[in-house]
């Protein structure tokens, strides 16, 4: 392809896309009416959805996280459920189970809330790991097997998930497996002193805005074959690379100072889903190609659950988001 032909291609993709793109500016204006203060969590929210990927939300209880799942639901075209996440949940109250019937001897399947466009695993970390895991095959491969019969979930899938900081009582630690298969994991903080103010009248005084439904599931199918258009230079390619990378062999790239405190480094999901999230970040900015400072704005949220801390990382009470922001000052940009 010629460099006139390519120039022209992403002309023609950048007009499609600003088209787009106003939609989910609609979007985001829906939600930010309801949600106060929380910009960056819908921003991770809306990365998701064009990405395909789940997202974990985690931070302390009242920061408006189901809310915005709720509302995200809410303002999209799609089947929404909600499972409440408690010690004495079992997997089969997630995906489903078999009923023998007694007059026709036979068993049929009864499907579990996972079977919606979106999926609200509240508090996801408060059933133990088997529960949890139930989810695996639903998040990977985008079906659910009960007993011999396996069934597709609809399209589009997203799980959005909310955990409790693990070090709060009655919590457990996430499987690996299972964390690794959520696309972004954000970290949620407080609003600030005028926001949190905004929020109490709001509710105190009963002047909540309901959210209308904006965007139709076709508009996010179109939507996420255009964000797998978004040019991806190879520069930026081996810029992703090399931050991955960096996380599991970091005295290659000059980190040696991290290597007692990484016990295992970012896995290639890793890679991946930070090149979709990149792209994806370059729609909602209404780019028809990627440049560095789009990849360093999801890093963080991308690798901080891939990244396997050791006991002296513990220790000496350096956190993932350490590590991380060292990485990206050490890997040049091009």
């Amino acid at each position: 392809m010629s460099d006139l032909q390519h120039s022209e291609d992403i002309v023609q993709l950048n007009s499609q896309i600003q088209e787009q793109k106003l939609l989910f500016d609609s979007l985001r204006e829906e939600l930010s009416g309801a949600i106060i203060g929380q910009k960056y969590m819908i921003d991770r929210l809306l990365i998701g959805l064009l990405g395909n990927g789940h997202v974990l939300l985690e931070g302390v209880p009242g920061l408006a996280k189901t809310l915005a799942i709720k509302s995200l639901a809410e303002a999209l075209d799609g089947a929404f459920s909600r499972i409440q996440f408690t010690p004495d949940l079992l997997p089969a109250d997630v995906i489903g189970t078999q009923i023998y019937n007694m007059h026709s001897h036979e068993f049929s399947v009864k499907r579990g809330p996972v079977f919606a466009n979106f999926v609200l695993a509240d508090e996801i970390n408060r059933a133990p790991s088997k529960v949890q895991s139930a989810l695996l095959e639903a998040m990977q491969e985008r079906q659910v097997t009960i007993g011999e019969e396996t069934m597709q979930l609809p399209d589009p899938f997203l799980v959005l998930a909310t955990q409790n900081p693990i070090d709060q009582e009655g919590t457990y630690q996430l499987p690996e497996a299972q964390s690794d298969r959520f696309m972004l994991k954000c970290k949620i903080d407080y609003p600030s002193f005028q926001e949190e103010r905004e929020v109490m009248r709001m509710v105190s005084q009963g002047t909540q805005r309901m959210v209308r439904k904006v965007v139709s599931l076709d508009a996010i199918r179109h939507s996420r074959e255009l964000v797998k258009k978004v040019y991806l230079d190879e520069k930026i390619e081996k810029y992703i690379l090399d931050m991955v990378f960096a996380t599991r062999t970091p005295s290659v790239y000059n980190l040696s100072e991290l290597e007692n405190f990484i016990s295992f480094g970012a896995s290639p999901r890793a890679s991946i889903n930070l090149a979709i999230a990149a792209r994806a970040t370059a729609f909602l900015n209404g780019r028809g190609f990627v440049i560095p400072e789009d990849v360093k704005s999801v890093a963080k949220d991308v690798l901080r659950h891939r990244i396997g801390l050791s006991f002296e990382a513990e220790a000496e009470e350096v956190s993932a988001e350490e590590v991380i922001d060292r990485v990206l000052s050490k890997i040049q940009a091009p």
